[in-house]
């Protein structure tokens, strides 16, 4: 049997009558759980660690696995890997030290000024509960500053389909050259983004000296300001041992770091023969004489639910529209802001499960005049196996509104180049998406720009012509500009009135109760199960 849910949750109404008999789930930004810090308000992660860690990885036929869950009860993995990146983790659990106690040669591993968080939230949790933007770090002489992470995964996705696309025409160019036996000159471009040109040669080799905006392997890079991991499974090992200590030993990364290739739970595929894989920061070390159980910090099953959480993260809001914020894009356009921060990119496969549009609403909107409206991007398939139907994800296209970006490297002058530890200059980032940057002050990817104005003015190089044509404008138009930014905006999720759980502004003690959330747990297998 299949069928395909392709609009609002359903059945809803019964998914918001559960709601209403469990109450809502609030969360703050950092959490820790009941079973460690029992209080009055019965506020914090319902379940243990050991809990969510659940039976293993697993596979979809072992019910409380981490497979098992991404397969058929995906709202749930989604949910439990938000707690996990809410978690205030203990010693216990494997919290500390720093990387090699922040004792070591800086010049080779910026790490070591990382410093110590107990929780992903610490670094990453404003707004409040969100994947957020947080504070600076000192792995680099001026800093770094931590970005927020709402559409995680459609960045990934995007960077990978862009990769794919650009290998492509360099494997054609190739086939071309050798068919021909002359050089042919082919431009790289994906999704109307121009990489520039690569040069094939017959007997095989490429000239990438025309390439721009990513390395001369054509795999874009979308996490860190200068273009450096591939995918968030890397990003999320690496981010809980280098700021927080805790190691995962990790079967995906260990295959495709070895030059295997994997596709991960969250439909990633990693090829350690095309790519450079970073490796997980454990390796299976055993604690018992037969070697039948491996002893790790983060175990594999507690990745997997953070990859498909940040996967399946939320993507910017859009605050109030008025005549001076579309003016003001229509100006960012005009000025040529659009070249490179470039409004909308469609995903050809969307490996997400749902979508979660959230908008200005003053008469829906609860607490911050935001609605959100989930929907789902999935198919269900039964088995026959007795156990709950899968929920695949649909893999239709979709269109990533608002992004403002363009995936490539860029030298915006001086006042962007970044000082390394190692006395080496950092010239080119990546064009920083601008969804969300209303709520992300202070600006740059050293977070040393005050406003946005004053980030605006500070570009030079490849943007200096724009830059120009801003700072020449009009007071008046110049405000336009900034009031249409002042629109992408982020938002607490628990705070945000949705279809999933609306507000209610009549409610008793509001807005601490009755403000609304984007809560999943109405669309858990079993809604009474809390995480």
């Amino acid at each position: 049997m299949r069928s395909t849910r392709t609009g609002s949750f359903v059945p809803l109404a019964a998914a918001l009558a559960v709601l209403l008999l469990l109450g809502g789930v609030v969360a703050e930004a950092q959490l820790t759980d009941k079973s460690q810090t029992p209080n009055n308000a019965g506020e914090g992660i319902n379940k243990s660690l050991r809990e969510q860690e659940g039976a293993g990885r697993g596979d979809i036929m072992t019910p409380g696995s981490s497979l098992y869950l991404i397969k058929r009860d995906p709202f749930r993995s989604i949910r439990r890997g938000r707690q996990l990146f809410q978690r205030k983790f203990t010693m216990e659990q494997g919290l500390g030290p720093r990387t090699q106690d922040g004792v070591g040669d800086l010049n080779m591993d910026g790490s070591l000024g990382a410093g110590l968080a107990d929780s992903c939230a610490s670094c990453h949790g404003r707004p409040r509960g969100a994947a957020g933007f947080g504070g600076d770090v000192f792995t680099r002489p001026d800093s770094r500053d931590a970005p927020h992470l709402f559409g995680l995964g459609l960045q990934e996705m995007l960077a990978d389909e862009i990769t794919r696309d650009l290998r492509l025409v360099r494997s054609t160019a190739v086939q071309a050259a050798q068919v021909q036996g002359e050089p042919v000159e082919r431009s790289l471009i994906s999704k109307g983004i121009n990489y520039g040109q690569i040069r094939a040669l017959p007997d095989g080799s490429i000239d990438t000296s025309k390439v721009t905006g990513v390395n001369p392997d054509l795999r874009v890079r979308p996490f860190f300001a200068q273009g450096g991991t591939i995918s968030i499974r890397e990003f999320v090992v690496g981010a809980f041992n280098a700021e927080m200590g805790i190691e995962a030993v990790d079967p995906d990364l260990e295959t495709a770091s070895a030059g295997g290739r994997v596709t991960t739970p969250a439909g990633m595929v990693l090829d350690g023969a095309l790519d450079t894989i970073e490796a997980p920061t454990a390796h299976g070390v055993s604690d018992d004489p037969d070697g039948d159980r491996v002893v790790d910090e983060l175990p594999t099953s507690l990745v997997d639910h953070m990859e498909f959480y940040l996967l399946n993260y939320f993507r910017p809001a859009t605050y109030r529209q008025t005549a001076s914020s579309a003016a003001g894009r229509f100006r960012f356009a005009q000025i040529g802001c659009a070249g490179c921060h470039v409004p909308d990119l469609t995903i050809d496969s969307d490996r997400r499960v749902a979508d979660v549009d959230t908008r200005y609403d003053p008469v829906r909107g609860g607490f911050n005049n935001l609605f959100a409206t989930a929907s789902t991007r999935l198919t269900e398939i039964g088995d026959g196996s007795g156990q709950p139907s899968l929920k695949i994800p649909s893999g239709r296209p979709f269109v990533v509104r608002g992004i403002f970006a363009d995936f490539k490297r860029h030298d915006l002058g001086p006042a962007f180049h970044e000082r390394n530890f190692n006395g080496t200059m950092t010239t080119q980032f990546m064009t920083e998406p601008l969804w969300g940057v209303a709520s992300t002050a202070p600006y740059g990817h050293d977070g040393r720009s005050v406003n946005l104005e004053q980030v605006i003015l500070r570009h030079g190089g490849e943007a200096q012509a724009s830059r120009d044509r801003f700072a020449a404008l009009p007071e008046w138009m110049k405000t336009d500009v900034l009031t249409f930014l002042g629109t992408l905006v982020l938002f607490p999720p628990d705070d945000t009135a949705s279809n999933l759980n609306p507000a209610d502004k009549e409610a008793v003690d509001f807005p601490q109760k009755g403000h609304g959330s984007i809560a999943l747990t109405v669309l858990f297998n079993d809604a009474a199960d809390k995480e």
